[in-house]
């Protein structure tokens, strides 16, 4: 009887000192990320209230959905369409940029080359691929008023055209904020390191999300005093008139965006969702400033130094 029983005892002290070993490293894991403030960087969109549901995301998720929304209102689309666009691509890839998918489906969309929706290179690339379906939604008549797995589906053709509905609720806080009209309702926790930021790519990524005519002639956003080598980048915001919101939403592309206000926070919510990729360390806009060190508080009111402009101001790391 001991004889057999001797290796059942062993086995199970083996099974016990296994996860004792995982529960461990399990317990070691939660307290450094605890001390740490570790894993991924998140962002948050709420409403203007705060009072009401929350979004969290991951920031690259909460970048490309900024690429989605700049693209879209850029080329004049209403806010709808920026919704209908975001419900989309939280489907069809839970807003990332993915090199994979159903048959030769890529990117944000699940766009298919052989559909003659662009080359691979081309749908990968954000701007392009948010620019074809914006394309395509703007041939759909009265886009605007049709439900918003109607819309999609007309534009995708998917399998599953019912299954964008769920998503609508986080698009439109989402398109809320990213479109400027609610104010400092995105928020992103950004790591610290990753080394400096480069003005430079700042002034790139700006023009191609939202064209050339994002930043100053000449000056090409470079700050205050125009000082190239400055690590803030200064971007005018100004009041325009005819924000596009036509029934089928075919808006002149380049146009204006309503109010300056909900510019400037377009804008503004865009460099923070960008903050972790472009490493920005602080934006300011309007009186209020969100900064990467206490980016766990959110939008502060900013200082004499960082209120009297209505320019949104984005310092970079250094």
């Amino acid at each position: 009887m001991s004889e057999t029983a001797s290796p059942v005892r062993r086995g199970r002290l083996l099974r016990f000192a296994a996860a004792s070993l995982v529960l461990l490293a399990l317990i070691g894991y939660v307290a450094v990320q605890y001390v740490t403030g570790g894993g991924p960087p998140r962002c948050v969109v709420r409403t203007a209230e705060g009072d009401g549901p929350s979004y969290e995301l991951t920031a690259e998720m909460a970048g490309n959905a900024a690429t989605i929304s700049a693209v879209g209102t850029t080329r004049g689309m209403p806010e709808r369409a920026v919704t209908i666009a975001l419900a989309t691509a939280l489907q069809e890839s839970a807003l990332r940029n993915i090199e994979h998918g159903d048959r030769d489906s890529l990117g944000l969309f699940q766009q298919r080359p052989s559909q003659g929706w662009g080359t691979p290179e081309q749908i990968l690339d954000p701007v392009y691929a948010s620019g074809k379906f914006y394309d395509g939604l703007a041939e759909v008549p009265g886009y605007s008023r049709l439900p918003l797995t109607v819309a999609a589906q007309r534009v995708q053709r998917s399998g599953f055209p019912q299954a964008y509905a769920k998503h609508e609720p986080d698009a439109a806080l989402l398109a809320a904020a990213l479109t400027g009209r609610a104010s400092a309702t995105l928020t992103c926790d950004v790591k610290s390191g990753g080394g400096p930021g480069d003005p430079a790519r700042i002034r790139t990524e700006l023009t191609r999300a939202f064209g050339p005519e994002v930043l100053p002639k000449g000056g090409s956003g470079r700050g205050r005093a125009g000082d190239a080598a400055s690590r803030e980048v200064s971007v005018p915001v100004q009041a325009t008139v005819g924000s596009a919101e036509t029934d089928g939403g075919t808006g002149a592309h380049g146009g204006g965006r309503g109010r300056g206000g909900e510019r400037g926070w377009e804008l503004a919510h865009w460099a923070v969702a960008r903050a972790e990729e472009l490493r920005i360390e602080e934006v300011s806009y309007a009186g209020r400033v969100w900064s990467a060190e206490e980016s766990e508080e959110g939008w502060r009111p900013a200082g004499d130094e960082d209120s009297g402009t209505d320019d949104v101001r984005i310092r970079i790391a250094r």
